[in-house]
């Protein structure tokens, strides 16, 4: 494949992808896409609801972006530095003293 037709695949590739990101209601393959989790693994989830998700007439799976975005981030890590923060501040507030 020659570099101009890699570059219009790249092309097509973005365009897919803001058009995607344009929707409000994905499928069980455009919520893949838009995770980067796999289609057996998004069934998984939402076969033990971890996920979530819309089944209007029993059938066909749906998802909300908006949901899906809060479920993505839905679990944060804290950093080392916001563990230490509240250390001191649940010390403080108990009258101990570092």
């Amino acid at each position: 494949m020659d570099n101009n037709n890699l570059n219009i695949e790249q092309r097509l590739d973005r365009i897919e992808e803001l058009l995607l990101s344009q929707k409000t209601v994905f499928n069980i393959n455009e919520v893949a896409q838009y995770t980067g989790l796999s289609i057996d693994y998004i069934y998984k989830l939402t076969h033990k609801q971890k996920i979530p998700f819309s089944k209007p007439g029993g059938k066909l799976l749906y998802f909300d972006r908006t949901e899906i975005d809060r479920w993505l981030i839905s679990n944060p890590s804290k950093t080392v530095d916001q563990m230490q923060s509240i250390s001191a501040n649940h010390l403080v507030h108990n009258g101990k003293h570092l």
